[in-house]
């Protein structure tokens, strides 16, 4: 949206209060012990800089990535989106640099326990309405004070695709879900938020080819983020859209191939040292076969089982996992 805005009643009656009072007499200083201080309510809450809020800039290059298939259907191509820093400031100050005429549409997210607030101008409005049904991608010269039926439809359109975008953005920081709730037309007449009240301005530009960049803006509360406050504001962030299962199904099919080596153990004698020097050929070592014997996995005894025949072959039936190992009961051939 545009950058330049009006100075809101409450920016100039500090101007004017600012011109009237005397330089280096702004703030009451005291000293003590021979260093200024300078008094201070602890019982105020100061707002957070914007610009701590990293993971809102992350969400933010993610969704210009993402929204680019959001006006595919009505530019016949995705165009480059790119966005502005966050701004902080009052509703009124968003609201007096701001026409009247706008497409104004809220959306709730429960899972952020607010509304949002999508701002499209009346130019873009017209250039998405006369590409969307057949016409080239320019601004139509015509000028109006409320949109059309048509107007309304494309506006429906694309700010259901782009909180689709933002869903998405969202979703490895903090899953959240937006739906429109209300259409305006009057910046002046909007519900969204008080006068005074902290909003969070997120601007984004749209490049058109041959044509001046379009632009929009998504506004959020500032009370909205105070919950994940601390999410936004860590600099490790997830960059993984979407889940990728056929890595995950890749990467278990190779697991599964693996070749094991399994033998049985019968028995597990023990000879002195003696003895085993004494040992010659055709001597005979005893020992007592129990009811059930081990199996080693790649050497490691896993797996207690018995043995037996299937088959005319010689195989173990499995009774149970060792050391609480969780192996499925069969028969395997040895």
């Amino acid at each position: 949206m545009a950058k330049q805005r009006k100075l809101s009643a409450t920016e100039v009656a500090a101007l004017v209060g600012g011109l009237s009072d005397d330089l280096g007499t702004s703030d009451a200083v005291e000293l003590v012990n021979g260093k200024p201080v300078r008094p201070f309510s602890f019982a105020t809450t100061l707002d957070s800089s914007i610009g701590e809020y990293h993971g809102l800039r992350i969400i933010h290059e993610r969704f210009c990535r993402i929204a680019r298939t959001a006006f595919l259907p009505m530019l016949r191509f995705q165009p480059r989106l790119s966005s502005f820093l966050p701004e902080l400031m009052t509703f009124e100050e968003y609201r007096n640099g701001q026409e009247n005429f706008l497409s104004l549409t809220i959306s709730a997210s429960e899972e952020l326990r607010g509304n949002q607030l999508m701002v499209l101008p009346p130019s873009f409005v017209r250039l998405l309405t006369n590409a969307y049904y057949g016409g080239g991608v320019a601004v139509p010269k015509v000028q109006r004070t409320e949109f059309t039926a048509t107007e309304h439809r494309v506006i429906e359109l694309i700010t259901d695709r782009l909180n689709a975008a933002l869903q998405l953005a969202w979703r490895d920081i903090f899953p959240v879900s937006f739906s429109a709730t209300s259409r305006d037309e009057n910046m002046q007449f909007l519900a969204f938020a008080e006068n005074q009240e902290k909003i969070v301005s997120c601007s984004f530009m749209v490049e058109i080819p041959g044509h001046e960049a379009a632009s929009f803006d998504i506004l959020y509360p500032l009370q909205m983020f105070k919950p994940i406050a601390g999410v936004l504001r860590s600099r490790m962030q997830s960059d993984q859209l979407t889940e990728d299962r056929s890595w995950r199904e890749k990467l278990e099919a190779a697991v599964l191939n693996i070749p094991l080596t399994i033998s049985a153990r019968l028995c597990q004698p023990q000879v002195s040292v003696a003895r085993l020097l004494r040992l010659e050929d055709a001597d005979v070592i005893p020992v007592s076969l129990g009811p059930s014997v081990d199996l080693l996995i790649e050497g490691v005894p896993l797996l207690s089982a018995q043995p037996g025949e299937q088959g005319g072959k010689s195989a173990v039936a499995i009774l149970r996992p060792l050391g609480g190992a969780g192996f499925p009961k069969g028969q395997s051939n040895e």
